[in-house]
């Protein structure tokens, strides 16, 4: 019976829509341990636990989406520009959050967390209505400790100042009663997904989003979360390299809507909430391009984030410049990278120089000869660690965000990101890139041979299960 029912899951997963590596993990696991496999396989795809979950993003989703849409004027400009444009714009705009496309923002680009810092406190000291915050991981220390300062007095003064960060910094940067401390100074404050002691699928999915929302008018974004190694005031990797951005003006409604969705699923569904605060736009701020803010739900609508990633592949002409503290692929991004570099595009990837996790550094490796290979030309950066999450391409266009370049971002994860084009910006972003990449060792076949066998070996051994990792 027990053949019976590995051979039913072995069929069904070959048959299944997934990708061929995912595929192979799961086929690896249930020929080592057919059991134990089986069963780990029955229960990811039962997703238990996520049923009144996907329910209320859903709900959520729809109900923000009625307050996104690109405006008449910017549907005009798109009719008359880049073709390539039109379909990226119009993709993400028929995704189920209905993501618009946005001219008259402000953007500001942060090379650095160091430099995003003292922006952010001055624009909370700034705060006349409210604080919006939704942050991966905030772990006490200078950073947190000089945001909380201005968060109390702001909501001592009456101001609707909201913390939300994800449930594992209860068991990692936080404690247990964080939230109830939070209360007590009059910040609302709630944990995506807390780990409870309940059998479900749920905590696969994590909230890896960097939000700020400040009157609704001003924004950030990017890979920095709120803890002292982001901002270099603490070293654990050597030098942080991160970035940001900053948004003032019409884009800034999708990231309130963004964490207006998240924060009605997480705590109380309350659609009077999220019909206040989104029916007031942000005032228009002259700018030059375009601004698309988008996101990456691993229940609603996953693939948006790689395919964004895959459009600047896809469609360069001259070069893509990516930065990523990780990099574990699917096969679509295999080949949209080795295709690029083999039709004459300068394809360069910069990733730590000091990993902070030597396990995932180890499965990037075994991509690296195939795509050294192709042409693609792969960088460490020397005084430590990269975190940041950035393509740009052709001088023309970019995205800056919190999706990592590897499964769990893509797939597993609730992300952010924001796409440039044709924004002064998107020439900083070049900028940094070059600028980073002086401070960065090549890698080359050679190198790569010099790799000590028990990473190379390691490297392979946990590739296996990365897409599941």
């Amino acid at each position: 019976m027990g053949t019976l029912i590995e051979c039913f899951y072995l069929f069904y997963l070959l048959n299944r829509s997934m990708d061929s590596r995912s595929k192979l993990s799961w086929l690896i696991i249930i020929a080592l341990f057919p059991i134990f496999g089986t069963a780990l396989l029955y229960f990811s795809l039962a997703d238990f636990g996520v049923r009144r979950l996907k329910k209320r993003l859903v709900e959520a989703t729809v109900q923000a989406s009625d307050y996104l849409a690109t405006e008449p004027e910017v549907e005009d400009y798109l009719s008359h520009s880049d073709r390539q444009l039109q379909r990226l714009a119009y993709f993400l705009e028929h995704s189920p959050a209905h993501f618009p496309i946005y001219r008259d923002t402000e953007v500001t680009y942060f090379p650095l967390g160091d430099d995003m810092l003292p922006a952010l406190l001055e624009d909370l000291k700034k705060a006349e209505r409210y604080i919006f915050m939704e942050y991966f991981i905030i772990d006490e220390g200078v950073m947190w400790g000089e945001i909380l300062a201005i968060l109390e007095e702001k909501a001592r003064s009456g101001l609707d100042v909201r913390v939300m960060f994800d449930g594992m910094n209860e068991m990692t940067t936080l404690s247990y009663d964080y939230i109830e401390r939070l209360h007590k100074v009059g910040i609302k404050a709630q944990a995506f997904s807390p780990v409870k002691p309940i059998l479900s699928t749920y905590y696969n999915y994590r909230d890896h989003r960097k939000i700020t929302v400040i009157d609704g008018q001003v924004a950030y974004t990017g890979g920095v979360n709120i803890a002292d190694e982001y901002v270099n005031k603490r070293q654990r990797f050597g030098h942080w390299k991160d970035t940001a951005l900053r948004l003032d003006g019409s884009a800034v409604q999708t990231l309130k809507a963004l964490f207006l969705t998240m924060w009605s699923v997480t705590g109380v569904d309350d659609p009077v909430d999220m019909d206040r605060y989104l029916q007031e736009k942000p005032q228009k701020k002259k700018s030059e391009g375009l601004v698309l803010p988008y996101a990456n739900s691993p229940l609603t609508y996953h693939k948006v984030a790689e395919n964004v990633y895959l459009h600047l592949l896809n469609t360069s002409t001259d070069y893509v410049y990516i930065m990523t503290p990780y990099l574990i692929l699917d096969d679509e991004l295999v080949r949209a990278m080795t295709f690029a570099a083999r039709r004459g595009v300068d394809v360069r990837i910069i990733m730590p120089g000091i990993p902070d996790k030597q396990y995932a550094f180890d499965i990037a490796t075994t991509y690296f000869k195939v795509l050294l290979d192709a042409g693609v030309r792969i960088f460490r950066y020397t005084p430590g660690f990269v975190h940041a999450k950035i393509y740009v391409s052709d001088a023309k266009q970019a995205v800056v965000g919190t999706i990592n370049t590897d499964y769990r971002s893509l797939y597993q994860n609730f992300e952010n990101g924001v796409y440039l084009y044709k924004n002064l910006e998107v020439f900083k972003i070049e900028q940094d890139f070059e600028e980073t990449q002086v401070l960065s060792e090549e890698v080359t076949l050679e190198t790569l041979s010099k790799i000590p066998m028990s990473h190379r070996s390691g490297g392979y051994l946990f590739s296996l299960i990365g897409p599941l990792m």
